[in-house]
């Protein structure tokens, strides 16, 4: 085996590290054909060569290695690669006055103790206050806590 093809192994081994390093991140068939192509690569000059080759492959590869995390994290390819959007949406927020104390409606699911009640035309997630309630009964607003309703049946 010539010490171009041996080369070219390691370099193919580098390029796979870096495709699984910048475009696939965690562990794929990329970093682990990369690792092998460059041990590989490694083995076959410490094997077909003498042992001062071996270890300059070794040394060159460990070498291109640390420069490129050297360049990844020096220009900053997480930032470039990673989501960067804020989520500033909310959800299960109450439309103000949609809903008020001592507003009746008729529950739509059963309660077991949280279900949906339908209350001034308009369905929303309720809680009795660890009773089972049915579906189709009346129920009284008792209190809201931000985006909690807390029902009690009417009698």
């Amino acid at each position: 085996m010539s010490i171009l093809s041996i080369s070219l192994l390691i370099v193919i081994g580098i390029i796979l590290f870096l495709i699984e390093f910048l475009v696939i991140p965690g562990i794929s068939v990329a970093g682990i054909a990369g690792f092998i192509a460059i041990t590989g690569g490694i083995f076959c000059g410490f094997y077909f060569y003498d042992a001062i080759t071996g270890t300059i492959l070794l040394l060159v590869s460990v070498f291109i290695m640390a420069i490129m995390f050297y360049l990844a994290f020096k220009y900053k390819t997480w930032q470039k690669l990673s989501l960067t959007a804020k989520v500033d949406g909310k959800t299960g927020v109450l439309e103000e006055n949609s809903i008020q104390i001592g507003d009746e409606g008729v529950t739509v699911s059963k309660l077991s103790p949280i279900g949906n009640a339908l209350i001034n035309n308009k369905i929303f997630e309720v809680r009795s206050e660890g009773d089972y309630v049915n579906s189709n009964i009346k129920v009284l607003v008792k209190h809201i806590d931000g985006n909690k309703i807390y029902i009690e049946t009417i009698k």
